[in-house]
């Protein structure tokens, strides 16, 4: 017997149910405790405690979801970006990013940068006002106005300013002071604006900005079409603009003398600022010319334009929108008029803002604009306009995570070292060609310390059949490689030539599972079309004449049978326990060509594979294309599970049919069974009809639209659902998420709310575990097999029998048997793993990478090595009956079995109100553990082998199915899901981590010196020419102007006040201020700093006292008396 000690005994006992035969055995334990000598196994010693677990947000990563607004700091040279649920992301040089949020998740309509002070102003849709500071690793809000009468609608801070003028609904403009975040008495309405020169209200404030060279002078636009220029000091309007068509933006030319505005019919006007009578020139930058001198055809809005000059050449002028209405199906442009010549600039996506960078910060010089930034819905465009053709610039952030659609995610911590530059030196050949030759403009700020030095990598999967690898260490994100997996099927030109043997409509090669083999390199994808494709890694590139392709009939009994119509009569038999089916063709293992029969949709499988040669780059390249047919007119259902080995070199899956497992090397199918068969007679299952209404149900609460059932998705979700789930969850919700056919049973079942009796009966394969173990009870040495889980909670075990490595693996069959083992557990099986008698993991047996694409005799003497041996804890032959230990979880608990004896060590039920979406059993600290994270949004971890509860943290309720499709853990504390279909938010569960988080953040302000203002010159100092200054300080503050009306808006504090203001300090406050910073995210004890800082200040306040009394002392002595 093992020894245990007491406090893992009764940890054991809590988690599982105190039976007598249990009490017996910890009386034997502790018997054994006290006698020690007799005892030849080592105990586990778990290390890992629950102060070892702390979760926290690291990182978000991708593009910012549905994006609203715009800014940029030409100074600190950092770009902010605000999206419609009040999210805020700051990027500055690459790898320097941030992420924040307004609790409200209003949208956010307006940006504004405190120009080189670190701060920024946010403007949202429930008219408040934020103020955020960015002295900080993690900006915080310092200050927030409520307007509680009016709707903001447009905000301008001029440079060098406190003062902050915002427009309103109503066109009323009213001043904040940036610094108390307090409302001025000073008010702009919009009466006295306008007064006699319209007879209506002129619309909301859409554009406030002020002269060039006169800071007195505000330009105000109205929707209408009117424009004001207002003087602050005489407080009325010296000039007003009036144009029949409503203004969307106004912008400036430098010298104050002339403005520009865009109007709704795609319009043009230039100012003078004098002449207010008429525009001195209307422009129609898309209008078609009409030869007798009429007005050009209206085109749409120009919805923004900006004015920029430079010293030696014509101005700029940028506009987006403005296309004539014949352009149907045009894309959304930009145009960049320079001169005579005009660019019009095509964008993927609609345009949701743009921002001209200039050299110099002061409105009042000539501009000389380098770049364009182009914020489109989906992506991030920087236009060079100093080259000729406009290049753009190559994108250095990673915001191409969704380029299509992420199906699936796997994370990889502490991986092999060589892998990163070996993804990366084949990744670098395939970059575009004709980027701008100069580096990445936006390059503010300062990149954390790199406190972790292990390599992470992110797969994700793509709903156009590609597959991106990315270099996640050290909190940051870069693409290193991109697979298509496409490439091996022939694509149908139109939808008239495409077969109809499609599953789906659309995305026919959506990767569903991926199953990759760091050490080895071999990735193994499933894809919706019923499809798996074999890669390996090679840095050669080869033509591969005929691509390796195997078919395989995996079908269910002959018994499952439904009737033409809809509906099925409930006397139908299924399969009875005990009885092994007989499969409807002759032999349960396919035909190895492809053999699709005339007319009938039987033996054809989804897609076609391409029969030309394929030339293959480096990177990953095909090994063999598995494809699932059809049966007798009933389409091959998804993949639910996959594993690839690369040392035994089986691949292996499965679906609610059953399971195949296939020899990639001798391209040969091994094993072709329904779940059923798997069984032999040990079904525990009497499979006969039942009554719906008292179908099993293990598990589902928590997720609304959810038919009782079985039938699990892919084991990237595991969630308990019905078929109609089913197939929701292994696609994304952005892709097409009813796959339905019309003749599919599959589809059919689902359209009722009550699970079908034919679904009741099927057993879906949820897990799947190649390792080298115990496979039955009287086995007195570990050897190869596999562990198979399936929906109903079931774990079956198959042996295999390799032949020697070397030439004999080629040429000698490997041969499959199921063992009889059978162990059961409630829920869907999610997730199984090993130990060995230390409680050491026991990884699965993989070959190294080597290069295949080599002469043979190169590799002779490393193919003998072709199997790594399994550590297996050393013990004598008397004392081998528990020497591994297996762990097993499911959607509802988890079990740690000792091995061969197949006892129940520990129990723990995970829960039981809702389900275990992902279980992973991961490496942190030196030890490992079991991390789970469950539809009712509860994060969890185990001990291992005890399963003694070490965290349990409510973090985020499933919302919708990415989340439950995406989620994964990895070692070292890793976790992350994809949050929103364009952004991975990044998390950690382990408390070093959380603590080195401040470290490894980067800095968003750095102190740069604010470059010198224009020179006036000296005639135009003379004669009055340069710019005007204005007092504001004397024109908008309380003396003069009085206070605002309290009901107007209300002022709150921010959370991020106190911290804030010691943030922007510097020396020893600054330091203090960014511990307490962390103290807030991690609710540790400052510690050691605030004592030394503490000291350190009262040694400060000592010298300031010491100072004064020696001033006192000689404030009244002459100079000379020294």
């Amino acid at each position: 017997m093992r020894k245990f000690n007491i406090r893992k005994v009764l940890d054991g006992l809590t988690a599982g149910s105190s039976s007598a035969s249990q009490q017996q055995q910890q009386q034997q334990q502790q018997q054994q405790q006290q006698h020690p000598a007799g005892t030849r196994e080592p105990e586990v010693q778990e290390t890992l405690q629950s102060e070892h677990f702390q979760l926290c947000k690291t990182v978000r990563h991708g593009f910012p979801y549905q994006p609203s607004a715009l800014a940029f700091d030409p100074v600190q040279k950092i770009l902010a970006v605000g999206t419609q649920t009040g999210a805020l992301r700051l990027f500055g040089r690459p790898g320097v990013e941030c992420y924040c949020q307004h609790d409200s998740g209003a949208a956010v309509i307006q940006l504004q940068f405190l120009i080189n002070e670190g701060a920024l102003v946010s403007a949202l849709a429930d008219d408040t006002l934020h103020l955020w500071n960015l002295r900080q690793k993690r900006p915080a809000i310092l200050h927030s106005l409520k307007f509680c009468r009016e709707r903001v609608t447009f905000c301008h801070l001029p440079f060098q300013s406190k003062w902050l003028y915002v427009g309103t609904e109503r066109g009323n403009i009213h001043i904040v002071n940036v610094e108390s975040f307090t409302l001025s008495g000073y008010v702009i309405m919009w009466n006295k604006a306008i007064e006699l020169s319209s007879k209506s209200h002129p619309g909301p404030v859409v554009h406030i900005s002020d002269n060039p060279m006169d800071e007195g002078k505000l330009l105000i636009g109205f929707e209408s079409g009117t424009v004001v220029l207002w003087d602050l000091k005489s407080k009325k309007a010296d000039y007003r603009y009036t144009y029949d068509e409503a203004i969307h933006s106004v912008a400036w030319h430098h010298e104050g003398k002339q403005f520009i505005c865009s109007h709704s019919d795609g319009t043009l006007t230039i100012w003078n600022v004098r002449s207010p009578a008429k525009p001195m020139q209307t422009i129609t930058p898309h209008g078609k010319q009409l030869k007798d001198g009429k007005k050009p055809e209206p085109c749409k809005p120009i919805l923004k334009v900006e004015f920029k000059t430079t010293r030696s050449g014509e101005p700029f002028i940028i506009l987006s929108g403005g296309l004539s209405y014949d352009t149907v199906g045009r894309r959304p442009c930009l145009t960049v008029m320079h001169g005579k010549s005009t660019a019009v600039l095509e964008m993927d996506y609609s345009i949701v803002d743009f921002l001209t960078l200039c050299e110099t910060p002061y409105p009042n010089d000539f501009q000389e604009p380098y770049a364009v930034v182009v914020l489109l819905e989906k992506d991030l465009v920087l236009i060079d306009l100093a080259q000729n053709g406009y290049p753009i610039f190559e994108n250095p952030y990673p915001l191409s995570i969704h380029e299509s659609p992420v199906t699936c995610c796997e994370y990889f911590a502490d991986c092999p070292v060589d892998l990163i530059p070996a993804l990366y030196s084949v990744g670098a050949r395939q970059k575009r060609q004709g980027y701008s030759k100069k580096e990445w403009p936006i390059n503010g700020g300062n990149w954390g310390l790199g406190v972790q030095s292990y390599p992470e990598i992110i797969i994700t999967g793509h709903a156009d059949g590609s597959v991106k690898f990315w270099d996640a260490s050290a909190i940051t994100l870069q693409v290193l490689y991109k697979l298509k997996t496409s490439k091996v099927f022939e694509k149908s030109r139109n939808k008239d030539d495409r077969p109809n043997t499609d599953i789906v409509d659309e995305d026919p090669y959506a990767i569903q599972i991926i199953s990759w083999c760091p050490e080895s390199r071999m990735l193994c994808i499933a894809g919706v079309s019923a499809h798996v494709i074999i890669y390996r890694f090679s840095k050669q590139e080869v033509i591969t004449e005929v691509i390796p392709m195997l078919e395989v009939r995996l079908l269910y009994e002959i018994n499952d049978v439904e009737s033409p119509e809809g509906e099925q009569a409930p006397p139908l038999p299924t399969p009875v326990g005990g009885a092994t089916p007989q499969p409807i063709p002759p032999q349960s293992h396919p035909s190895t060509s492809s053999s699709s029969s005339d007319g009938l949709r039987d033996n054809v499988p989804c897609l076609k594979v391409k029969n030309s040669p394929l030339k293959q780059s480096p990177g990953y390249q095909t090994e063999l294309v598995i494809q699932l047919v059809w049966v007798g007119g009933e389409p091959p259902q998804q993949i639910t599970s996959l594993a690839v080995n690369s040392s035994y070199g089986l691949v292996v899956f499965g679906n609610c049919n059953g399971i195949a497992m296939v020899d990639y090397l001798q391209k040969a199918v091994l094993l072709n069974l329904g779940t059923i068969e798997l069984y032999g007679s040990n079904d525990p299952y009497r499979r006969e009809p039942r009554s719906p209404r008292k179908s099993r149900q293990p598990s589902g609460a928590g997720l609304c639209d959810i038919s009782e059932g079985t039938v699990v998705p892919e084991d990237r979700c595991k969630s308990p659902t019905s078929a109609k789930m089913s197939r929701k969850l292994s696609l994304p919700t952005d892709l097409k998420p009813d796959l339905d056919i019309k003749d599919n049973s599959f589809s059919r079942s689902r359209s009722s709310s009550v699970t079908s009796i034919d679904k009741e009966s099927r057993e879906a394969i949820s897990a799947l575990h190649f390792c080298e173990t115990f496979t039955r009870k009287a086995d007195s040495s570990p050897s190869p097999c596999l562990w198979v889980g399936t929906t109903l909670g079931t774990v079956l075990v198959i042996a295999l029998n390799l032949p020697p490595g070397g030439e004999q693996r080629l040429l000698q069959p490997v041969i499959v048997s199921p063992s009889g083992t059978i162990l059961r557990l409630k829920g869907a099986i999610l997730r199984m793993a090993f130990l060995d008698t230390t409680g050491c993991l026991v990884p699965p047996a993989y070959e190294s990478w080597r290069e295949h694409n080599v002469p043979e005799e190169k590799d002779e003497k490393e193919k003998l090595k072709k199997r790594r041996p399994v550590s297996v804890s050393p013990s004598s032959s008397q004392e081998i009956s528990e020497n591994q230990y297996a762990v097993i979880c499911s959607e509802k608990q988890a079990k740690v079995i000792s091995l061969p004896t197949q006892n129940c060590a520990y129990k723990q039920n995970i829960t039981e109100t809702s389900f275990v979406l992902r279980g992973d059993i991961v490496a942190l600290s030196n030890s490992i553990c079991l991390a789970c994270f469950c539809a009712n949004g509860h994060i969890m971890t185990f001990s291992l082998p005890s399963l003694r509860p070490l965290l349990d943290v409510y973090y985020l309720p499933l919302t919708n199915m990415r989340i439950a499709r995406t989620f994964c853990f990895t070692n070292n504390g890793q976790a992350l899901y994809l949050v929103s279909p364009t952004e991975i938010q990044r998390l950690t569960y382990s408390q070093e981590t959380c603590e080195n988080l401040q470290e490894m953040l980067g800095e968003l302000f750095t102190p740069v010196e604010a470059p010198e203002a224009p020179n006036r010159g000296f005639f135009k100092g003379l004669f009055g020419g340069g710019a005007q200054s204005l007092d504001r300080e004397e024109l908008f503050g309380e003396s003069s102007s009085g206070k605002a009306s309290r009901s107007l808006a209300q002022h709150i504090p921010g959370p991020g006040g106190i911290e804030g203001v010691k943030g922007a300090a510097s020396g020893v406050v600054g330091e203090l201020a960014r511990a307490r910073l962390a103290l807030d995210e991690r609710g540790q004890k400052l510690g050691d700093l605030e004592e030394r800082t503490a000291a350190m200040l009262s040694s400060a306040d000592a010298f300031s006292k010491h100072a004064h009394e020696m001033m006192l002392k000689y404030k009244d002595k002459k100079w000379y008396q020294f």
